[in-house]
């Protein structure tokens, strides 16, 4: 296997979203669920399902600005949380790119990296956590308008729009209001992790629990499958086995996520890709850039572990995936007072044996 040029970082599900954070850095918070965040001169996206019509919900969102760049940089993926859409393709997720020139006045822009924690270019500098540090607002305090008419509040479920209340602070904070009809998971801070700092740590209890559930449904041996599946001495033996099913790729996916397991984001600016299930030719037949006509490139791609994290805050919603490959511009480009996001492109790959990751 050909060496790692880029390195890759993990992000990993972090503390949850209370209130609204503060100041006019909010949106360097990269996360998953609730609302997208905008950027100071680009509205938020709004994207409908192609195929049912209904609002799409937001699964991630990464704040993630190019070392050198003069820009913030800010990726949104939405998914249709309605039943049997996620499977969809295509038309049932979206991939937005937002960028806004940084502020020019250094001081103020300091500042706000202090009380942040976060720099520019903290994607290429492996930063520490791709979350906020801002402190928390204080819980809001709601008045309800009963109107004149006393007899006017027995016909209307006050416990239900209270409730509602809360789940708007929970999710949203003051500062925002949902939508109606908005579907929505509950958000939290992503972290991150470099991949590198995993390498000499195996969870080999848990991923023989997965193999051996593997073995039996499969008839693999699973002692001949462990020796040379799982990382020990960096070599790439396992990819010579002869498996029953002919999955290479399943494997070596397998074996690379080994040592963290509960991984929900791989980031590799213009990396390679860790394909589940063999790559198709939509691979390498990616289109161009809408607005540039360049090539695109892989950034990062969302890990089976998220699935069973997007927790709905209304409506039940839920989505099912096994990776999701998300490509941009490769330059990046971005016209001088654009104020619309730019769609980019995204691959999805169903999980070949979704009980692996329940």
């Amino acid at each position: 296997m050909a060496a790692i040029l880029n390195p890759v970082l993990l992000g990993l599900r972090d503390a949850p979203v209370h209130g609204s954070p503060t100041g006019p850095g909010a949106w360097t918070a990269s996360k998953l669920g609730g609302i997208p965040d905008a950027l100071p001169t680009v509205a938020a996206p709004r994207p409908v399902c192609q195929r049912c019509g209904q609002p799409l919900a937001l699964v991630v969102q990464v704040y993630c600005p190019l070392e050198g760049s003069p820009f913030h940089r800010l990726l949104h993926v939405f998914a249709c949380a309605c039943p049997g859409c996620s499977t969809g393709g295509a038309r049932s997720w979206k991939v937005f790119r937002s960028q806004c020139l940084q502020v020019p006045e250094r001081e103020a822009q300091d500042a706000q990296k202090q009380e942040n924690s976060l720099a520019a270019e903290a994607w290429c500098e492996g930063a520490d956590d791709w979350g906020s540090d801002t402190e928390e607002a204080p819980s809001p305090q709601f008045t309800l308008d009963f109107g004149n008419d006393a007899s006017s509040a027995k016909d209307v479920d006050w416990t239900a729009r209270l409730q509602d209340l809360r789940l708007q602070d929970a999710v949203l904070g003051a500062a925002h209001r949902v939508p109606p009809g908005l579907p929505l998971f509950l958000p939290y801070y992503i972290c991150v992790a470099d991949e590198d700092d995993y390498r000499d740590f195996v969870n080999l209890d848990h991923a023989h629990s997965l193999l051996r559930d593997y073995q039996q449904r499969e008839g693999i041996a699973m002692d001949q499958l462990l020796s040379q599946s799982l990382p020990n001495d960096g070599d790439e033996k396992y990819e010579k086995t002869i498996i029953k099913s002919g999955d290479q790729t399943f494997y070596k996916f397998m074996k690379r996520i080994a040592a963290c397991q509960e991984q929900i984001l791989r980031y590799s600016w213009s990396g390679e890709p860790l394909f589940l299930t063999c790559p198709t030719s939509e691979v390498t037949k990616l289109p161009a850039c809408s607005q540039c006509g360049g090539q695109r490139i892989f950034e990062f791609q969302l890990m089976p572990a998220l699935v069973s994290m997007l927790k709905s805050a209304n409506l039940g919603l839920s989505v099912e995936f096994g990776t999701i490959l998300v490509y941009t511009c490769e330059k990046s480009c971005w016209p001088p007072n654009h104020q619309t996001p730019m769609e980019e492109f995204c691959i999805i790959q169903e999980d070949p044996d979704e009980l692996l990751f329940k």
